[in-house]
């Protein structure tokens, strides 16, 4: 006779419980890269199937380095970066319909777009494919809309947030006089229909960016005067991160419905590093990651008490500069691989796999639903006139294989097609009536042409230079 001992249920079942973390060994680290110094919440690290990409120091101006994803090991100290802006990089971000395209923001209040090609340059990239100038302040954050295609958002220390449309280099919409003070993070939804925002004024918006409003707003979700993070959740909830009036780091979970009263609110520890947030939303895992941490903690998210489920922590001796998370259609799923971080160490960047144990080498269609892949599921005019479309999804069942360099021309073709006619409307009088249109498509034509001609040039030298090195290296 003993009911409560059977009663008496201590573990939950969930096939996370035993998720692990475990660093690659050494030779497939990225070593030698000096990474920024600049002090600033962003991840200073942006990762797809194809690049990884991490924000580094140097001298005049500000610049990123991308390396193809395979090339682990030591970097070149000659190895060619992105240069263009005249300023330290902040953020960086891969597209997510584009995986040879990255937008960059800088404290030279200017936003850029970057083609990067499928070989490894021979010299630096210098010319992004558009320049964004919009904000009169530095840009902190930048954040590519989940499912319309080249709809890219900026937030700046102006309090501005600017929605792009990097196909024609234009505005779409500018969102002021919402947020009185310094905005801490932005993020989207997974339709990209609202956008969670937080400030230092210490209030938590939402926002509907085509309506331009403030659809609900919370005041001093955690107590704290240190920043504070929110990002959405499953069913249009929001976590969020900060501190309490002892400066104890927190974790909070909220709904829409009811913002006022928190689902659960929870202290953790007393670090003082601002705990970054990366959500899983297919196995509704959150992992928090604080700069200066040396540990990834991870939560599962359910509609159960408590809610938010401690799973475990990943735990190392080294501290973290920042850190890159990888989208799920370029893990390894034969290895029930359900997330992998890129952390940057002051020389060097150290990939993380946070794996699920299992003993089948089959498909475990469990731990892989379908996830959005690269098609984007809207036009960006389509969705700026109130469309709304949930991501494009694919299936993991065979591994994702990376497209190759298939937008260059769709780039291209956008940026050079829309640029020239802001040109009359900037100064009427510089502008030759006799100048017809065919004589522009020629010129548009010829500047293409030699576009793919220098490209092609680049990649004959760079093939050239791969093929000398395996001649020195086998010579030596």
């Amino acid at each position: 006779l003993c009911p409560p001992a059977m009663s008496r249920r201590v573990v939950r079942q969930s096939k996370f419980r035993h998720v692990f973390g475990q660093p690659v060994k050494a030779d497939q680290m990225y070593e030698d890269i000096r990474v920024s110094k600049v002090t600033c919440d962003s991840s200073f690290c942006a990762v797809n199937p194809k690049f990884l990409a991490i924000i580094v120091e140097s001298g005049g101006g500000g610049a990123f380095i991308v390396l193809p994803l395979a090339k682990t090991g030591r970097v070149d100290k000659n190895h060619p970066l992105v240069t263009g802006h005249t300023a330290p990089v902040l953020d960086i971000d891969w597209c997510p319909h584009n995986d040879n395209v990255i937008a960059s923001a800088s404290e030279d209040t200017t936003v850029m777009v970057w083609q990067i090609p499928d070989y490894v340059p021979v010299r630096n990239i210098t010319e992004p494919v558009v320049t964004l100038e919009g904000h009169s302040k530095r840009v902190s954050i930048i954040s590519w809309h989940p499912t319309a295609r080249n709809v890219l958002l900026s937030a700046g220390c102006d309090n501005l947030v600017i929605l792009w449309n990097v196909g024609t280099g234009e505005m779409l919409l500018v969102l002021d006089d919402m947020h009185t003070d310094l905005i801490y993070n932005v993020g989207w939804n997974r339709n990209g229909s609202l956008l969670v925002t937080t400030c230092k004024d210490k209030r938590v918006r939402i926002i509907d960016p085509r309506k331009q409003q403030v659809v609900a707003e919370k005041a001093k979700p955690h107590d704290g005067a240190r920043p504070i993070r929110a990002i959405f959740v499953a069913d249009g909830k929001i976590f969020t991160t900060g501190f309490s009036k002892m400066s104890e780091r927190q974790l909070g979970l909220w709904d829409l419905k009811n913002f006022e009263e928190p689902i659960v609110l929870q202290e953790m520890d007393t670090s003082n590093g601002v705990l970054l947030p990366f959500y899983d939303a297919d196995s509704s895992i959150v992992y928090l990651c604080g700069k200066g941490d040396s540990s990834i903690r991870y939560f599962e998210i359910t509609d159960e008490a408590p809610y938010v489920h401690y799973l475990n922590t990943y735990s190392s001796k080294e501290p973290q500069r920042g850190m890159g998370f990888m989208p799920k259609r370029g893990l390894d799923v034969s290895k029930c691989e359900i997330a992998r971080f890129f952390k940057l160490h002051e020389r060097k960047c150290e990939p993380i796999v946070m794996t699920v144990p299992r003993k089948s080498d089959l498909f475990q269609d469990d731990l892989y639903p379908d996830t959005p892949g690269p098609e984007p599921a809207l036009e960006a005019d389509e969705w700026l006139s109130g469309k709304d479309a949930e991501p494009i999804l694919i299936s993991l069942r065979d591994g994702y294989v990376p497209i190759k360099n298939r937008e260059l021309k769709v780039v291209k073709k956008n940026i050079l097609d829309s640029k020239p006619p802001p040109g009359p409307r900037h100064s009427q009088s510089t502008c030759d009536p006799d100048f017809s249109r065919p004589a522009l498509e020629e010129v548009l034509e010829e500047i293409r042409a030699l576009k793919e001609t220098v490209q092609a040039q680049e990649k004959r030298i760079s093939d050239l230079e791969n093929k000398l090195c395996q001649f020195t290296n086998g010579t030596d």
